[in-house]
């Protein structure tokens, strides 16, 4: 992401903001993409989720086919997916550091000047996901019935209904990136929670008044306010997101986790060796509470661009603790360049020639995703 915000910093301009877009949001691997007849066949018998992407955090209208970034609505249905969680981006750090950040300056307050969003969120990570929180909502009253904001398990069931009787609908969840947000006030997570939030991640690349970052410079645990709002939000029904904790944060939550947590969008320690990814350990100790670990399509998850790459990070912690707990993370409009969207026939198709059985591929693809999901959302 820095990369193309560090354009941004320099130009400040809304057009600027949108090469940036393109630049950072490229595919490797461009569409169409080549996928067997019977790999095909097979996705279109699937429940497609993927559990983070970056794409409210640029002024695109996800209701019309894009010829850049990676996911809109047109495209997931041409990719044959059901439902995508977007993450609410409200901070990142300039100079950007895999660790040791700090919190100042902050480019997504020049982003957000850069794309004209509102005054208010010029200085205020609340307000910026807010923004894009009202953005998704007005995606979906404009879609005329199809895309869908999920926020209860009853949405996600009549979301699902739809599409076994054939009609075209996909649906959006918000999943946010860093504590920070609720700037050092527990009522914003409920007011967050109103406009949709159902995803919380407490950490992106700084350390926040809630817990330590894996990226940050102190990388302590939850402090008393981080405790709170992890109570807060398994009240409410919301999914707990370890992807950017500090190892010590990420021992506190599931020291006291009573259901099923996720880790977005990460890779592994054992095929990548990132700050950010994950020990075999902490993928034994996300498995013992039911929940699911999203493998990325990005390079400091998988240590490339390459599709290949994230198979393998997913046959690795499915060989530890089961296919169960494999599902996907692919940080698209958030630094991919392995495909957009329209490729998770390929997905289908790599997962299955690298051995995995048809019913582990249907868990991978989605399954695995909505069980955590019913576990876990508001009736």
């Amino acid at each position: 992401m820095w990369r193309a915000l560090l354009v941004v910093v320099l130009a400040g301009a809304t057009g600027c903001a949108n090469v940036a877009h393109r630049m950072l949001n490229r595919t490797v691997d461009r569409p169409p993409y080549e996928v067997s007849d019977e790999a095909r066949a097979f996705h279109r018998t699937l429940t497609v989720v993927d559990l983070h992407a970056d794409s409210l955090l640029w002024n695109r209208d996800l209701l019309a086919k894009s010829t850049y970034g990676h996911v809109d609505v047109p495209r997931m249905h041409e990719g044959g997916q059901a439902v995508q969680v977007f993450g609410l981006v409200t901070h990142f750090p300039f100079p950007p550091r895999l660790s040791g950040n700090r919190v100042r300056p902050d480019l997504v307050d020049t982003l957000a000047r850069a794309q004209r969003w509102p005054r208010e969120t010029h200085c205020s990570p609340f307000h910026r996901a807010l923004h894009q929180a009202r953005k998704l909502a007005r995606f979906a009253e404009r879609s005329n019935g199809g895309f869908r904001v999920i926020r209860t398990r009853g949405d996600l069931d009549a979301l699902l209904e739809a599409r076994a009787r054939g009609e075209t609908v996909v649906g959006g969840m918000l999943g946010l990136e860093g504590a920070h947000a609720f700037e050092g006030k527990l009522e914003n997570l409920d007011r967050l929670y109103e406009a949709g939030l159902r995803v919380f991640g407490l950490a992106h690349f700084v350390d926040t008044d809630h817990g330590g970052s894996a990226h940050g410079t102190h990388k302590g645990g939850l402090t008393d306010l981080g405790r709170q709002a992890v109570a807060r939000a398994g009240e409410l029904g919301m999914v707990i997101d370890l992807a950017h904790s500090s190892p010590e944060v990420f021992r506190d939550v599931l020291a006291v986790a009573e259901r099923p947590v996720i880790v977005s969008h990460t890779g592994v320690k054992a095929t990548c060796c990132t700050v950010r990814n994950l020990s075999d350990d902490q993928i034994r100790a996300v498995a013992a509470t039911g929940g699911v670990i999203g493998i990325g399509f990005f390079e400091y998850a998988v240590c490339s661009d390459c599709l290949a790459d994230s198979i393998r990070a997913m046959r690795h912690v499915a060989g530890l603790v089961g296919a169960e707990h494999v599902a996907l993370g692919s940080d698209w409009d958030g630094a991919t360049t392995s495909i957009d969207c329209t490729g998770l026939p390929l997905v289908t198709q790599q997962l299955l020639e690298s051995g995995f059985t048809r019913d582990e591929v249907r868990a991978i693809m989605g399954g695995n995703a909505l069980r955590v999901l019913r576990a876990v959302l508001p009736d």
